[in-house]
């Protein structure tokens, strides 16, 4: 790995690390959880429903992993990663392989360990941290202008990424974040609200009826606008109107090593929760300017109970721009 880009994960893994020995929220049991005789949570217990039946997604959530990959693992490896926690779960970021055979070689432990879910081989390729498309055969279908325009962001050591840039994250770093993310069901207005730690992200997906906007309606916004029904027990959430590579050198980024997506890209969710502590995000993107056809991957989230998310300002220990003479 180039120099830079080891100083721009690896500062920030400092960064995220020093926060997780200092003092943190108290650990409180949450009263609504089920729990056995000895107070453990019953991580076996029955998927909780809202009023209307619904699965319930409510919860403090930490990213997962699926084993084995599948397509070998080009790109990053199963425990890559950035961010810190306390807790006692910790997984590994492989700054120096991107080899999956071998995903802790020189790795940092930089995360609460989440023991990874059965490898379900009728699902779709489950994406990497780094790397969106490193467990799909033949990787992303990347149209040429993505192509360069990737190549461009990698040359440059991937500076512009906006996480290294305290900046709103795409969906799929949020997703991949080392960082957990709580999940609301907000009744008035109908929504379900995820706050990410990372980055203070805050994202808004409406399930009152309304209808998802036409492309360039709505103001293009840094998490788009999203729309969410229900198809059984999977909720589907719809999202356009992102702001897209073409807006500025930080936005468009789909993972780390600067996949992009266009301000025409649509993305679809379909989330279900299969077991008590399994989420499961099945994410297809549509964005014929950027990609020669659509494609899906997946990402799985444990729950992470009677935990809180911590603060997180990206900004107050932000050093990687100086040290990398962008300032």
């Amino acid at each position: 790995m180039k120099p830079l880009r080891i100083l721009a994960w690896a500062g920030t893994a400092i960064a995220l690390y020093s926060a997780s020995i200092a003092a943190q929220w108290p650990k409180i049991a949450d009263p609504t959880l089920p729990r056995d005789a000895k107070g453990a949570v019953r991580l076996d217990a029955p998927v909780p429903r809202t009023a209307d039946g619904k699965p319930d997604f409510s919860g403090v959530w930490m990213r997962a992993n699926s084993a084995p990959p599948r397509g070998g693992g080009r790109g990053g490896g199963r425990g890559s990663g950035s961010g810190a926690r306390g807790g006692g779960r910790g997984d590994t970021a492989g700054f120096g392989s991107a080899d999956s055979n071998a995903p802790f070689r020189g790795g940092i432990p930089l995360e609460p360990t989440t023991t990874p879910f059965p490898f379900d081989p009728s699902g779709p390729p489950v994406a990497t941290f780094f790397e969106a498309g490193g467990n799909m055969e033949g990787g992303l279908p990347y149209t040429e202008w993505a192509r360069d325009l990737r190549k461009q962001r990698m040359d440059l050591q991937n500076r512009n990424n906006p996480d290294a840039n305290c900046l709103p994250l795409g969906f799929l770093q949020f997703h991949q974040q080392p960082q957990p993310r709580r999940i609301m069901n907000i009744a008035n207005p109908k929504m379900l609200l995820i706050e990410y730690e990372s980055n203070n992200g805050l994202r808004h997906i409406y399930l009152d009826g309304r209808k998802l906007p036409p492309q360039g309606e709505p103001t293009p916004w840094w998490y788009g606008y999203s729309v969410g029904h229900w198809e059984g027990d999977t909720l589907v959430v719809e999202t356009n109107n992102l702001r897209g590579a073409e807006e500025s050198p930080f936005d468009g980024w789909l993972d780390v090593n600067g996949s992009p997506y266009s301000d025409g890209a649509k993305f679809t969710e379909r989330i279900r929760r299969p077991a008590f502590d399994h989420l499961q995000i099945d994410l297809t993107l549509d964005d014929p300017k950027s990609y020669t056809k659509p494609w899906t991957v997946r990402v799985d989230q444990r729950l992470y109970p009677d935990q809180d998310l911590i603060e997180f300002e990206c900004n107050e220990n932000q050093q990687f721009r100086r040290k990398v003479k962008i300032d």
